[in-house]
């Protein structure tokens, strides 16, 4: 073949890549070009409740029969039952909220702002599978402690992070991984599963009837897996709570360890964790939403524990000295979580949006992928019902954002998905074992992805290659 001939082949072939590049989907995950992964874990909140009209997502427009909702006979509501404001002890009616709402979805915001706090909802094991209902979505009120409220749904359209799911991917069928609230969920997250405690005392563990439906309610399910929330063994841990009712040290591989097998630098942080330690915690620091503080390789005086669990403040530092880790999970305190009761939506929104903006004002943007997530629905209805995997969920669809400049332009992601998921995306790109069946299973996210974009960056210049500068 002669030169000529040989340049006009490649050009051809270059033409052809070109115009059918490697989409995600096709990329060995372990070459994807992503080198940190920073997870940002907020709280209880439903899809719906967010993002129910988000253009092009699967929301309320198409909640169809699901949205009227029924007793625990089965019977529609006439009417929704009043607003419970459960702040107050014992709960009363919140007087903010038009009595006698139709059975049907509403604006929260006409009656409370984004700004204002609401109360809090029942978000446990055994109630969030009521609920569902078999997939029917219909008896989130039934079994409530808020009433109406769990039908409410927010206009997020004016928020920052509505904007940025405009920009990047918004996932609207990525469900939390496991029944119930945060406790459960957290361990899901690092694990994959559920922690275990064998010959636990009796008057914590739940009582089923012959039907398997619930007799009395506890934080163990009877054949000794935890599942609503527990304090751990090792500090810190709630005040009061006597070491007997304290969860025993699990012993169960978590995704740490793999991270760590590999070389790779990874640290849970924790906003208020340095206080916490020190015997001062803010009043909503949760302890129950420090899932490594449960394992003994991360126990008291630990070596893991000293580099690995960490302050808000020391991720920050991480962005502005170049040293983020390859896996940072960052967990908001509890003003900044946007938990329904003690926490508002716009606080939570503010506080994500500006450590994403710190990231992508960094040098580590260009290799960077953030997933923003919820822990869990928090009581919320959503109209989607969740795939059966699990004894363990997944349990109701959550919003999830993918903000990366790998990440895809104005894309919702309709691709089945859970908690779990971030797990083996994880898991493909550093080529880690998995944890177990759950997260071996699970689709890894590559569909929110596009790896043929260049990289960008709002304060770097690319000079050539793979080299970048800070711009003047």
């Amino acid at each position: 073949m002669n030169r000529k001939m040989s340049l006009l082949l490649g050009s051809l072939a270059s033409i052809l890549l070109t115009a059918h590049p490697m989409r995600a989907e096709d990329l060995n995950p372990a070459k994807m070009p992503i080198n940190h992964f920073v997870i940002l874990y907020m709280e209880n909140r439903s899809f719906d409740g967010l993002y129910g009209n988000f253009p092009g997502a699967n929301g309320l427009a198409n909640a169809g029969l699901t949205a009227k909702q029924r007793d625990k006979n089965g019977e529609p509501y006439e009417t929704l039952p009043p607003v419970l404001d459960t702040n107050q002890k014992p709960p009363a009616i919140d007087s903010r909220f038009t009595p006698n709402l139709p059975n049907s979805p509403f604006n929260i915001d006409q009656y409370a702002s984004a700004e204002m706090k609401t109360g809090d909802m029942v978000h446990k094991f055994y109630q969030e599978q009521s609920q569902i209902d078999g997939g029917k979505m219909d008896k989130f009120v039934a079994y409530t402690d808020a009433g109406g409220l769990v039908m409410g749904y927010y206009d997020t359209s004016k928020l920052k992070l509505y904007q940025l799911a405009k920009q990047f991917t918004l996932a609207d069928n990525f469900f939390h991984g496991a029944f119930g609230g945060s406790f459960l969920n957290h361990i899901e997250l690092i694990t994959g599963t559920a922690p275990v405690w064998a010959n636990a005392p009796q008057d914590l563990v739940a009582q089923l009837k012959t039907d398997g439906s619930l007799e009395k309610d506890g934080q163990l399910t009877p054949d000794g897996y935890a599942v609503n929330t527990m304090q751990p063994t090792y500090s810190p841990f709630r005040a009061g709570t006597p070491t007997e009712k304290r969860l025993p040290p699990q012993t169960m591989p978590t995704i740490g360890e793999r991270l760590s097998e590999r070389g790779l630098a990874w640290a849970w942080y924790a906003g208020g964790w340095n206080d916490a330690l020190a015997g001062k915690p803010d009043p909503l620091f949760q302890y129950h939403h420090q899932p490594f503080a449960y394992f003994k390789q991360y126990g008291d005086n630990t070596p893991g524990r000293a580099e690995h669990l960490k302050d808000e403040k020391d991720f920050i530092a991480a962005i502005e000295n170049n040293t983020l880790p390859s896996v940072a999970f960052v967990k908001p305190i509890g003003e900044d979580n946007q938990h329904p009761g003690y926490a508002n939506i716009t606080q939570g929104d503010a506080w994500a949006a500006k450590l994403i903006d710190k990231i992508q004002h960094s040098l580590a943007w260009k290799d960077t992928a953030i997933i923003v997530t919820y822990d869990e629905n928090g009581g919320m209805w959503d109209h989607v019902a969740p795939p059966v995997v699990d004894r363990w969920g997944p349990g109701s669809r959550v919003a999830t954002l993918v903000i990366s400049p790998y990440a895809k332009k104005g894309f919702v992601d309709h691709t089945f998905m859970e908690s779990t998921s971030i797990l083996k995306l994880i898991e493909n790109r550093y080529d880690l074992q998995p944890l177990g069946e759950r997260d071996k299973n699970a689709p890894n996210m590559l569909s929110s992805f596009d790896f043929t974009q260049p990289p960008t960056n709002k304060n770097l210049c690319k000079i050539s290659g793979k080299l970048y500068v800070r711009c003047s």
